[in-house]
């Protein structure tokens, strides 16, 4: 597979967590279940949601409009190093915190796993040549 189809699988990866962080509000019952917590959980909460939506929209635009920059500059390799860290860094996360044994947490994992393969992929092909 040729690095420009990788790095749109990769905005395609991100567009796909941005549209599902789109849904938190509903799928989790945010407005009545974090009532339950206190003001400032509540806000930052919500207030992180947000900006890792803005972060995914972010890279999918990028990956879409500016896949060349992407595998050929230093800047672009190390926006697809941070990326496929941040996925490696989810990953390890999911089994710390989210200690649940239910197909739809593992079908989140395979999909962390997923997004770490993606944007280091680009990067393995121009370590090789």
């Amino acid at each position: 597979m040729d690095g420009e189809t990788l790095i749109y699988l990769c905005g395609a990866h991100s567009l796909g967590f941005a549209v599902f962080h789109l849904a938190f509000w509903k799928l989790f019952d945010w407005p009545q279940s974090l009532r339950q917590t206190n003001p400032a959980t509540r806000a930052v909460t919500q207030i992180l949601n947000l900006r890792l939506i803005y972060v995914f929209l972010g890279v999918a635009v990028l990956c879409f409009w500016l896949p060349n920059e992407l595998l050929t500059t230093r800047l672009g390799h190390g926006l697809l190093l941070g990326m496929a860290l941040f996925w490696v860094g989810r990953t390890i996360e999911q089994f710390v915190f989210l200690r649940y044994n239910h197909w739809l947490v593992h079908g989140l994992t395979v999909l962390f796993v997923v997004g770490s393969v993606l944007f280091a992929m680009p990067l393995v092909g121009r370590a090789a040549t």
